[in-house]
């Protein structure tokens, strides 16, 4: 057995072990809430009791840590999309065989030493973690006495934690347990989060010729943005935040991995064949194709006839020629 797979399988027994003692929200808060939470309450006494410090510094901590992961799934995105153009002609070849497309496509894989679930494993591994970070700063914000008081039960019962409570929420303009909104604020941080955002979503779109794929890509690129700056507009701006520095890493990440991507790319036009194509399986463009198929025997045959008739041309201009030429001899 390798040992690859056994950290796995005792891992895995350990988990499931915790969920059997203690149940799935105990666990939670027992291998990834707390010890996140309470590192982040040691970065805040760490950096003077500033808060906004130890958001900055926690995020780029994990970002630093999940490395590895976010450069594998980068990494088998970009593999995955380059075996797109074989992977289509496959699907055009084996259209009626669906057994024989996936043995293809499962071979195409292994030759190309891609994972399509390389893909989504990191992203799963990472999911918990993020959601991690959100709550333990959505709960260390502690906008209310009695978000406050359930910050003091996930403590550890460090002197040093204990001194940093309650936190100093003030950081440059900010009151990082309210929102950055008017009369405490000036939507700065939800515009920072929307812009960094779409930035990112640019950046790792790959263009496509395909029109429904396109369109797709168009709404995620603005939804997304959108949907986190509305959203930053009634979360603490402790959140907000933290959404603006994991994005503003994963920018730079992606820059030295792809480069600026689509940022600066115009979305291709749609290619004139697949146009083409896609008009002519409609019943007019049949029609039309029926059409365009006689216009074409006519002017095939045209030509032939005006071939033909100059054929005929030249043969009586070189027998009168002929003619001419007989009479002028003595």
């Amino acid at each position: 057995m390798s040992r690859k797979r056994l950290i796995i399988i005792l891992v895995a027994g350990a988990l499931v072990f915790l969920f059997l003692t203690y149940g799935l929200i105990d666990t939670w808060n027992l291998i990834l809430l707390q010890p996140i939470l309470n590192f982040l309450i040691l970065l805040s006494n760490v950096f003077f009791s500033n808060f906004g410090l130890a958001i900055i510094a926690l995020v780029i901590i994990v970002r630093l840590v999940m490395l590895p992961l976010t450069l594998k799934q980068l990494h088998s995105t970009r593999a995955m999309h380059t075996l797109q153009p074989k992977m289509k002609e496959l699907q055009k070849k084996y259209a009626k065989d669906k057994d024989k497309l996936k043995q293809e496509i499962g071979r195409l894989y292994k030759e190309s030493g891609v994972s399509p679930m390389g893909c989504l494993g990191p992203m799963l591994i990472q999911l918990p973690i993020w959601i991690a970070l959100y709550r333990s700063i959505l709960q260390s914000a502690a906008a209310t006495p009695e978000d406050l008081l359930g910050l003091s039960d996930a403590l550890y019962s460090w002197s040093a934690i204990h001194q940093a409570v309650p936190l100093d929420p003030n950081f440059l303009w900010l009151n990082l347990a309210q929102p950055d909104v008017p009369p405490t604020g000036y939507f700065i941080l939800p515009i920072l989060v929307a812009a960094s955002m779409y930035v990112l979503q640019k950046m790792s779109t790959v263009p496509s010729t395909d029109p429904q794929q396109q369109s797709m890509s168009k709404m995620m690129i603005w939804m997304m943005p959108l949907l986190f700056g509305f959203m930053t507009l009634m979360f603490p701006s402790g959140l907000a935040l933290f959404w603006v520095v994991s994005t503003i890493i994963g920018i730079v990440t992606q820059y030295f991995i792809t480069g600026w991507g689509s940022l600066f790319v115009r979305a291709p036009a749609r290619a004139p064949q697949v146009a083409e194509e896609q008009r002519m399986e409609t019943p007019e463009g049949a029609l039309l194709e029926d059409q365009l198929a006689t216009e074409r025997v006519e002017q095939q045959e045209r030509v032939a006839h005006g071939k033909s008739r100059d054929k005929r041309k030249d043969r009586r201009r070189s027998r009168r020629a002929g003619a001419r030429k007989t009479r002028r001899k003595p």
